[in-house]
């Protein structure tokens, strides 16, 4: 290593005492599957949203999987999404019997093409899922337009993008279905985790037995002292939950959240100040037809190859040398050897993803982010583009 400081991750969760004291808690309290924290965190979610219905799962890919087998998903259905995200997205369509329809992106923001949606509808189409790039939030009202016309169903890929708004209102307070996502690297984390957001009674339902067994009610309705051991397995189905430790982790971070959103965007406009006459990167830039806030989950800027002859991986290689970690997000996922063999995609179905694909890369941000940490992020990017 050329660097003498230590390496720095691209991510890095914030974890307070509080939190870590109730995880200490509830491991000593003797319940720590499913039970009266994740009771209470999705009570909290609930809140945040302003929704109905707010389930937490082992992770927001099982969300996304729930969510299309709520909806009624059936075999050779399919369903519109982005170009441009990541895997997990494509998978759980396929897993729930689904096709996935691809969309091409803006480039600038990599969010889907909104305008080349209805051309992609079909007979077979059963719904659209939008994904909120790195925390800018799609277009909706055009999408929701789309679905009322041909009576399709909107699940928001809002991995992302907890916390941020459009046009003035909160992701997740409003529309059809949102799942979010609590990975380590994301805004907030419960170890792994996700959560669903709905307003449909019926999707709320079948979405709480699609993430048990099937069971008509949880752990917590059988081995409390109030409820009873009997229950029906009402439909086959996987095991989702969310454990009492995870939620403990996410009742501390839900609070937390927002300012964690505050501290990223603020990082967010030191790299758009310290890097908006670097000329080796093209920066990601937003339409201002639409009100919105940036939950900033990551800063993703793309080699410009016009100005330099290194690519992707080679400045990502150069970084790590320096000691700066880099993330890949992502590559166009069509490509990919399965949906390229199953579905027959292939390269130039999608050209601008395909091109945000093999150029975009992510820069350390997270809120404990130090100002020399940012410092060596930028010092590191000239150093590795002057030698080429």
């Amino acid at each position: 290593m050329s660097s003498d400081e230590p390496f720095l991750p691209f991510a890095r969760p914030t974890i307070s005492e509080e939190a870590i004291a109730e995880v200490a808690d509830c491991l000593r309290s003797g319940w720590i599957t499913t039970g009266p924290r994740t009771a209470a965190f999705e009570m909290d979610m609930k809140t945040y949203f302003d929704a109905p219905h707010a389930l937490a799962f082992s992770s927001a890919t099982a969300g996304l999987y729930v969510a299309l087998k709520a909806i009624g998903l059936q075999p050779g259905d399919e369903v519109i999404t982005t170009a441009m995200t990541f895997a997990a997205t494509l998978n759980v369509i396929v897993l729930a019997g689904g096709i996935p329809i691809m969309v091409d992106v803006d480039p600038r923001n990599y969010n889907i093409c909104v305008e080349d949606i209805e051309s992609k509808i079909t007979p077979r189409t059963k719904a659209i899922m939008p994904v909120h790039f790195a925390g800018f939030p799609v277009d909706l009202d055009p999408i929701y337009a789309l679905a009322k016309q041909h009576n399709l169903r909107v699940i928001e890929d809002s991995a992302h993008a907890i916390g941020n708004h459009y046009k003035g209102r909160k992701l997740g307070s409003f529309g059809d279905i949102q799942v979010f996502s609590f990975h380590p690297n994301k805004n907030m984390t419960t170890g792994e985790g996700g959560g669903l957001v709905t307003r449909d009674d019926d999707v709320a339902n079948a979405a709480e037995r699609q993430r048990f067994h099937g069971m008509d009610r949880m752990a917590w309705n059988r081995f409390s002292k109030a409820g009873s051991q009997h229950y029906e397995i009402v439909e086959p189905a996987h095991k989702f939950n969310m454990m009492d430790i995870q939620s403990a982790l996410g009742l501390h971070q839900l609070r937390a959240v927002d300012g964690f959103n505050e501290k990223r965007t603020q990082l967010a406009g030191q790299y758009f100040e310290a890097l908006k006459d670097f000329e080796p990167l093209l920066l990601p830039q937003f339409p201002t037809k639409y009100d919105f806030t940036h939950a900033w989950h990551l800063f993703s800027p793309r080699v410009n190859e016009k100005v330099t002859s290194l690519s992707r991986d080679e400045v990502m290689q150069a970084l790590k040398e320096e000691n700066i970690g880099t993330g890949l997000h992502y590559r166009a996922p069509h490509l990919y050897p399965y949906y390229r063999k199953t579905f027959g995609y292939k390269p130039g179905d999608c050209p601008k993803a395909e091109a945000v694909g093999e150029s975009i890369f992510s820069l350390p941000l997270f809120p404990t982010l130090t100002q020399n940490e940012f410092d060596r992020v930028i010092c590191a990017l000239k150093k590795v583009f002057k030698n080429a």
